[in-house]
C-alpha cells in the first residue's frame, strides 16, 4: 500500500528521527514536510513546504494524505513570550487537527507532554491540557495524543536545566515502577516506533501516557 504522511516538525529531534524512520519504511512512498526551516535532507520520497506556520489554514490543498504527525513544539526557554507559545504549542496542532478533519484524514498523532491538564496553574500544562481537549474536540477517526514524560537523547540547542534533569532521571528510572513508571524519561526513539505502529495497527484513539508509548513501542 503507498501511503503519503505529513510531518509538522521535522527539523526538531523526535521529528527528524520520524522522518529518519519513515524514509526507510517501504509503506510510504510520500512524505510531505510542512515546516518553517528546511531539514536539509534530500530524497525522493520527500517533499518539502516551507511556510508560515502561523498561517496553515491558507495551506489546505497540502492537506491529501493518510496520516499526519505532529511533532511541533517549544519551551519557556525558547519562547518566553506566553502568546506566542500558545501560538505555537495549541494554536499549530489545534489547526492542524480542524485541517484534518476537513481533508478527511483518518489519522492523527500529536506530541504533547505528561501532565497535560487544562486545569492546571500551570501554564504550561495548562496549554497541552487546552491543546489536546481541542484537538479530540475535532473527532477525527484515529486521534493519538502522546504524553511522553521528559524525552531523553541529544538536541542540537543546549538546554542546561534539561541536561541536569536527564541526568538526574537517567539515575531515578530503575527506581520508578509501578504506577510511577510514566514518570521515567523516555527516548525519542520510542515514541518514533510507537507513532509508527499506531499509524499502522488498530488501536484506541486518545491519550496515550509514558508508559504505554513504551509498551506499545516494545511490541516493534
Amino acid at each position: 500500500m503507498a501511503k503519503t504522511a505529513i510531518i509538522i516538525g521535522a527539523t526538531g529531534l523526535t521529528g527528524g528521527l520520524l522522518l529518519e524512520q519513515l524514509i526507510k519504511d517501504d509503506r510510504y512512498t510520500t512524505i510531505k514536510l510542512i515546516s518553517r526551516n528546511t531539514c536539509n535532507i534530500k530524497h525522493s520520497k520527500i517533499e518539502e513546504h516551507l511556510i508560515d506556520l502561523f498561517e496553515l489554514e491558507k495551506q489546505q490543498h497540502l492537506f491529501i494524505a493518510d496520516e499526519v504527525f505532529c511533532c511541533i513544539g517549544t519551551t519557556k526557554a525558547k519562547t518566553p513570550n506566553e502568546e506566542q507559545y500558545l501560538k505555537i504549542d495549541y494554536g499549530i496542532p489545534v489547526i492542524l487537527a480542524s485541517l484534518c478533519a476537513k481533508m478527511s484524514i483518518e489519522t492523527l498523532i500529536v506530541i504533547s507532554a505528561l501532565g497535560a491538564n487544562k486545569n492546571s496553574k500551570i501554564f504550561y500544562n495548562r496549554t497541552k491540557g487546552r491543546m489536546e481537549e481541542d484537538v479530540l474536540r475535532n473527532k477525527i477517526k484515529n486521534t493519538y495524543i502522546l504524553q511522553p514524560s521528559l524525552i531523553s537523547g541529544a538536541r542540537n540547542e543546549k538546554r542546561l536545566g534539561e541536561k541536569i534533569a536527564k541526568l538526574f532521571m537517567s539515575v531515578l528510572n530503575p527506581f520508578l515502577i509501578g504506577s510511577l513508571k510514566k514518570y521515567r524519561s523516555i527516548h525519542p526513539k520510542t515514541i518514533v516506533k510507537a507513532m509508527i505502529l499506531l499509524a499502522n495497527n488498530d488501536y484506541n484513539s486518545g491519550r496515550i501516557p509514558s508508559d504505554e508509548i513504551q509498551q506499545i513501542a516494545d511490541r516493534v
